[in-house]
């Protein structure tokens, strides 16, 4: 499959690859590591109000009814997976990821050299994305980008299926979708954001998303157009690292829009469906076309699509 072939994406945040097959599985090491607490965040669990009714909520992404819900103890990384940790992984394991297995993935347009930009067609309904050949973790950008200087920034084009692959590798796994939750919103009930209800506390950026006019003028005022390092704003009380904002991260639950009202404990998503949760947000989301930048946001997409803006980070047992 070519990147011309695919569908549409549904959204600015999560271009979606659709049709024509499915990459190849690779095999990892037959052994994989046993899990580091170095770099991770021990949660004790309990009880908080998961989800938003507000008017903020965007329809049709499933982020109501506020529900209670209980998780147990659990760890999690205080910051999404690092290129520089990727290749580690990589390098152990030969694995070969989806965005590379298919020969291309999603970049935004505004990333690339004009004449790339205008040769390579948009999806319909979505011209800020390109369907790359050649994109993918190591060439961010197509060929000719790499991420030398980007150690440190989270590893991007990376489908649920090689997030996966990764966790279990490290000894670790995707949190559930409300471990993430109750993680990112660092003990507040309720709150919009890790760290409150205000955007910009005393004028401050606290997040990497996008400011001026969305997809044309980003102006950088956070300190950032494109990824950021995965430590660049002050963490939430719990020691997470922008769990809003910079990167959408693949969590383990797959996607409905059916949540009972009724308290939950240890929810674990639907046992069947298409596609996976994303949390978070990321660098391209404004509040004039996807304000998807809060702890309740959330949005799904199929588990081998890749595209520049998604990440993840991982979690563990007690």
């Amino acid at each position: 499959m070519t990147a011309e072939d695919d569908v549409t994406p549904k959204a600015c945040c999560a271009a979606r690859r659709e049709g024509g097959g499915e990459p190849q599985p690779v095999r990892l090491a037959p052994t994989a590591r046993r899990a580091s607490g170095k770099g991770m965040a021990t949660l004790p669990g309990g009880t908080f109000r998961m989800g938003n009714e507000d008017d903020r909520a965007n329809p049709g992404d499933g982020e109501g009814p506020v529900r209670e819900v209980t998780v147990g103890p659990f760890r999690i990384d205080e910051h999404a997976v690092t290129n520089a940790q990727f290749a580690t992984f990589v390098k152990d394991t030969g694995f070969v990821t989806a965005a590379e297995q298919f020969g291309w993935s999603y970049v935004f347009a505004g990333f690339l050299d004009p004449r790339l930009a205008r040769a390579t067609p948009a999806p319909a309904g979505t011209p800020w994305w390109r369907g790359v050949e050649g994109a993918n973790w190591r060439a961010p950008e197509g060929p000719g980008s790499g991420i030398g200087d980007r150690s440190r920034h989270p590893v991007i084009h990376v489908s649920w299926d090689d997030a996966s692959a990764y966790a279990a590798w490290a000894g670790k796994r995707l949190p559930t979708e409300a471990e993430w939750e109750y993680a990112a919103r660092g003990g507040l009930d309720q709150a919009r954001y890790p760290w409150g209800d205000e955007l910009t506390p005393r004028g401050h950026w606290r997040c990497n998303i996008w400011q001026g006019e969305f997809p044309v003028v980003n102006t950088g005022e956070d300190g950032h157009t494109g990824t950021a390092p995965v430590d660049a704003y002050r963490p939430n009380a719990y020691g997470l690292h922008n769990t809003v904002g910079n990167v959408w991260e693949w969590v383990a639950d797959r996607f409905t829009t059916d949540h009972p009202a009724a308290p939950l404990i240890d929810p674990r998503g639907p046992a069947e469906g298409d596609t996976r949760v994303m949390r978070g947000g990321s660098y391209m989301c404004h509040d004039s076309y996807c304000n998807r930048y809060r702890v309740a946001a959330r949005t799904a997409n199929t588990p081998d699509s890749s595209s520049g803006n998604c990440g993840f980070r991982c979690a563990a047992d007690m």
